[in-house]
């Protein structure tokens, strides 16, 4: 079976399955794969931000990744901000 490409935007939840670094799993969100780093079988470097619970970027990473063991999820709703009160424009 062949893994599904990885694409730039792609929200990915990583778990031991996707490397025995991820004891405690972490959402993120992918720059890009490095096609260019040379790897083991299966496995592939990925530039990603890490998500944090609000589904905004707390850290950039370089992860070395299998790719059978890759979770997408969907894209994380961003909540829109909170509209503000305008007053009223003043007439000079």
């Amino acid at each position: 079976m062949t893994a599904r490409p990885i694409h730039p935007g792609d929200v990915l939840y990583l778990t031991r399955a996707a490397s025995p670094q991820f004891v405690k799993p972490i959402t993120v969100r992918v720059i890009r794969e490095m096609k260019n780093q040379h790897t083991y079988h299966g496995w592939t470097w990925v530039e990603a931000y890490e998500l944090n619970a609000a589904g905004d970027a707390v850290a950039k990473r370089e992860l070395f990744v299998l790719r059978e063991g890759l979770r997408r999820l969907a894209a994380p709703l961003r909540q829109a901000a909170p509209a503000r009160a305008t007053s009223p424009a003043r007439v000079s």
